[in-house]
């Protein structure tokens, strides 16, 4: 008796939960004084139900090692420099080389050792002594470090989108590496898709160059300087681009970047940045040094804003001002605060799911549920009368608890999910005609109600246990390994086979318990 009082509170709380988490998603329910005191979860609907973009991206790889074998150059240069050995600035060439100038011949055995000691990428394709005394290097990359490069530029660009995505506030999106350098990206309920690829595509390079100002970027340029294109906002929201001659040392990047966030001058936004510790010193000593003199913020290779340093800056804050819109300036925060990707990326593909494609699908999965559910309850009374009548009332609260799983775990609503939450009914059903037969076995050989229960409870559980086990391990492989809407069947088809393991036989039994406490007939039993 004690033992169905604690069974009773059990099953009452799993009930009043999943009532809680199953309500906001029903429409009645959203926006009604009652979602006020319920969880603000709801169901998620895929790709294939609520419509949205599909996207195959392309990551430039070969660009990304462009760059990164320019930043390689850089390096070599400066760790050669603080043992005294000089080159001339390294250049990336043709085939993923780098070459470099070593001025000293006499130090050709010391800089190779540096190369040997501290640049295990690079190799030694070749060298050549020059007249003047200078040798010149050809380095390459090695296999070892193409595949490294190429798996960590991936792992990086999916990282990045994501974080950018997750900003945006799209829920549950699909990103996923496929061969070679390909990204597929799924987002369903996006309502704005140029906006979204935009975002996903920026690369977000932030930088910091000084201004040359002794240059005239109608003439020739001096060594170590660059013309690039200073934007500007006209009022017929276009830009308009003027050239700027910037120093190629870029001084300051956007790695350092710990929050990005939109601010306000005179009604005019702008996008503020927060740097690290580390970024914070560099910014600091770069502003005390270079007072009076003008800094560009580059973004993109474009000059957004290049304003005169008028004293040293402390604290880790700078400012990016370049008349953006409220839009754009949230954009660039949300992109800058995300990261930056390792190269520039392609749209392959793109495709739109509408809306209506997505409404007439659930309309024709839930049309669906409901037949095969009500002839289901219809057969279960005729054929084992009350008993029937206790595995419809199960059957009802295992959908409810499978909806309220999906919306308490944060789960994906696809059609293929539909289909599974369909097979769920009938494992249920399947799971309480084990038992029932059990139960007539039982009362057949002459048992009482109570004892052909617990006989027919015990024997039927087991084999319910081990048929329910071996589905779990399918449905865990096809969410490893499938897409997203088979993910979608696997997550329903695995939280369905937990719900209704626990209403099939934890809470079934108590109703059967319940039934035949009271009943002066123990011989006989509405099964």
């Amino acid at each position: 008796m004690q033992s169905l009082r604690w069974r009773i509170i059990i099953a009452l709380t799993v009930l009043v939960l999943g009532l809680a988490y199953m309500l906001p998603s029903l429409p009645g329910v959203q926006g009604s004084s009652l979602a006020k005191f319920l969880p603000g979860d709801s169901i998620n609907l895929g790709l294939d139900l609520k419509g949205g973009i599909h996207l195959t991206l392309g990551v430039d790889l070969d660009t990304a090692l462009e760059n990164n074998l320019d930043r390689i150059g850089d390096d070599l240069k400066a760790v050669a420099k603080e043992d005294d050995i000089y080159l001339l600035r390294p250049t990336v060439m043709p085939g993923d080389k780098i070459q470099a100038i070593l001025l000293k011949k006499e130090q050709q055995e010391a800089f190779e050792e540096i190369v040997k000691k501290n640049f295990e990428s690079l190799k030694i394709d070749g060298t050549e002594a020059m007249d003047d005394g200078r040798v010149r290097y050809v380095f390459g990359i090695t296999t070892e470090y193409r595949k490294y490069f190429t798996k960590m530029t991936m792992e990086q660009a999916i990282k990045t989108i994501r974080n950018r995505i997750d900003q945006f506030g799209v829920a549950e999106p699909d990103i996923r590496r496929q061969e070679g350098n390909r990204i597929q990206i799924q987002l369903p309920g996006i309502q704005d898709p140029e906006r979204a690829i935009k975002l996903i595509g920026r690369t977000a390079h932030l930088e910091f160059k000084l201004v040359d100002e002794t240059a005239n970027p109608q003439g020739a340029l001096p060594p170590g300087s660059a013309i690039y294109q200073m934007q500007r906002r006209l009022a017929n929201g276009t830009y308009a681009e003027s050239p700027i001659v910037l120093k190629k040392d870029t001084v300051l990047t956007g790695e350092f970047i710990t929050n990005a966030y939109v601010s306000y001058d005179r009604n005019v936004p702008y996008v503020g940045i927060n740097f690290d510790n580390k970024g914070s010193r560099i910014f600091e000593r770069l502003t005390g040094d270079n007072v009076g003199k003008r800094m560009a913020i580059v973004l993109d290779g474009k000059v957004y804003s290049a304003p005169t340093i008028q004293d040293k800056i402390s604290g880790g804050r700078a400012s990016i001002t370049g008349h953006f819109t409220d839009e754009e300036a949230r954009d660039l925060a949300v992109v800058l605060r995300a990261g930056s990707l390792p190269a520039p990326i392609n749209i392959l593909e793109q495709r739109t799911v509408g809306p209506s494609l997505g409404q007439e699908s659930i309309d024709k999965g839930i049309q669906s549920a409901y037949i095969g559910m009500i002839a289901v309850l219809v057969f279960m009374v005729i054929y084992y009368g009350i008993a029937g009548a206790i595995a419809d009332l199960v059957l009802v609260l295992n959908i409810m608890l499978i909806m309220a799983g999906l919306a308490a775990f944060g789960a994906t609503l696809t059609l293929p999910g539909i289909a599974g939450i369909i097979l769920t009914i009938g494992m249920a059903v399947d799971a309480n005609v084990i038992i029932f037969e059990r139960i007539r076995e039982e009362l057949r050989r002459g048992l009482t109600a109570r004892a052909a229960i617990d006989e027919g409870y015990g024997k039927a559980t087991l084999t319910i246990f081990d048929a329910n086990v071996t589905t779990v391990i399918a449905a865990v492989i096809l969410y490893n390994f499938g897409t997203g809407p088979i993910r979608g069947f696997a997550v329903t088809l695995t939280l369905g086979i937990i719900t209704s393991m626990f209403t099939a036989i934890f809470v079934s039994r108590i109703l059967f318990d319940a039934y035949v406490k009271n009943r002066a007939d123990s011989t006989k039993l509405s099964i």
